[in-house]
Formats: C-alpha cells, sequence, structure tokens
C-alpha cells in the first residue's frame, strides 16, 4: 500500500526544497528500517533452526510446555491446540486457545519450548486483564477497516486537493494510516511483556535453567526485534505522508 500511495503524492503537486530534503531523507530512514527488518527476521529463522536442535533435560513437548504453565497459573478454560505452517504459533483470546505450529507442538527443543511459553504469557495477559493488551484488542477493528479503506481515502483526498485545495480527506487517509502505527506501537509491550513472563515461568518452575534458559531467552529477544522494526517502519510512513502534504503548502 506505501509504494503506490508515495508515488500519487509526489505526482499531485511539488514541495518545497526545504521538505524535499525530508521526504528523500525519510525515504532513506523507511529504506534502511526495511533493510534491518529483512536482517532482524533472517536472524530469527537462524536462532529458532539453531535452538530447534536443542533438546532441554526436562523433555516436555511445546506443547506440554504450554498446557503446564497453564495450569500452574490457575487458567483452565483455555485450550493448547495445534495449526498448520512455521512460527504461525498465537493466543486467540475468542476461541479460548492457544495455537502451536508444526515445529512447536510437538517438539522437545528450547525454541519450541520458548515460544510456547510466550503465547502462554498472552493468555495469562488476558486472564489478568493487561491493559496494553486489551487495548489492542480494542484497536483491531478499526485497524482493519483503516488498512482496507485508507488507499482509497487518500486517492479521493488527492482528486479533492487538485480540484479544490481542500487537504481535509489526504488528512484523514494518513489518520488511518497512524492507526495502524499506534496499533504497532500499542503491540510492543505486549509482545516483551509475554516473553517476560514466559522467560520467569520457565526459570520458576525450573523448566529450564542455566543455558538452556539463555537461549531460550535470546530466541525471544529476537522475535521481539520484530515488532520493534515493524512500530519504527510504520512510524516513518506515516511521518513521510506527513512531510509531504505540509511541503505542498508553501
Amino acid at each position: 500500500m506505501v509504494q503506490p500511495l508515495l508515488s500519487l503524492l509526489q505526482a499531485s503537486y511539488p514541495y518545497t526544497e526545504r521538505y524535499d530534503t525530508a521526504t528523500t531523507g525519510m525515504i532513506f530512514l523507511i529504506v534502511v528500517i526495511g533493510v534491518v527488518g529483512y536482517m532482524v527476521q533472517a536472524r530469527l529463522q537462524s536462532v529458532f533452526k539453531k535452538y530447534s536442535k536443542v533438546r532441554f533435560p526436562g523433555g516436555l513437548t511445546g506443547a506440554e510446555v504450554a498446557e503446564k504453565m497453564l495450569r500452574d497459573n490457575n487458567i483452565h478454560n483455555v485450550k493448547v491446540t495445534h495449526v498448520k505452517g512455521h512460527l504461525t504459533d498465537h493466543f486467540n483470546p475468542q476461541t479460548m486457545t492457544v495455537n502451536l505450529s508444526d515445529a512447536v507442538y510437538g517438539s522437545d527443543s528450547v525454541a519450541a519450548a520458548a515460544v510456547a511459553a510466550h503465547e502462554c504469557g498472552h493468555a495469562i495477559q488476558h486472564a489478568r486483564e493487561y491493559a496494553p493488551l486489551k487495548l489492542r484488542s480494542q484497536l483491531v477493528p478499526a485497524v482493519q477497516f483503516a488498512s482496507t479503506a485508507a488507499t482509497w481515502v487518500i486517492i479521493a483526498g488527492l482528486v479533492l486537493l487538485a480540484a479544490t485545495q481542500n487537504e481535509i480527506l489526504c488528512w484523514i487517509g494518513v489518520g488511518m494510516i497512524a492507526m495502524s502505527a499506534i496499533f504497532s506501537i500499542v503491540t510492543l509491550p505486549v509482545e516483551y511483556n509475554a516473553s517476560a513472563r514466559a522467560l520467569e515461568w520457565l526459570e520458576a518452575s525450573r523448566t529450564m535453567q542455566g543455558a538452556q534458559l539463555v537461549q531460550a531467552k535470546e530466541a525471544l529477544s529476537w522475535a521481539a526485534r520484530t515488532y520493534l522494526v515493524a512500530a519504527l517502519s510504520a512510524v516513518a510512513s506515516v511521518l513521510y505522508y506527513v512531510f509531504l502534504i505540509l511541503g505542498r503548502r508553501d
């Protein structure tokens, strides 16, 4: 969605040298973040693959780790299920399920245990009514609508802008794009907190100790960084549109 809108905005009106420099800088920043994001994702895949081969002494599968963590936290209304795919693990509050992927559900590796515990961290957040998780859930319908409609709103805004010099629809479109950035920012504490809960339980329950616990922490840290990069990218995209619209005024 981002690149077609950039082209449309640039073709619609000129902008001053001051904002030209700013928007060029934002393009460079977006590209840099994209490259960093690719590197972080590649590193995550590498770490997960590495620790998927490391068995931990307890010998529990990802599903068994999840079930044990839920029991230890007195959560009895959440079911652990198996879903297809790679790193498709997630907690679904609508169905009250912790859904574990092929590489996690039946595996007794360090990586599988870390991922399973992380998803249970979300289930615990839900049970404890963790505020950022509640806010993220409330934002989902608005973000889904905004991400679908933003392109068409900005296109309509450009038509209106060319005809009347009225920026209102363009700003509404930018506001819709900003919803995704807000969602990404709210997601950060949710993901980091789930990992913290996972590591705390893995250590306290003695499910993992020593080197295996360090390895689990490394895997979850790289997973969390993917969300950080996504948030930075979303914020940079919003700022780019803001500079483009402001630049046409001079």
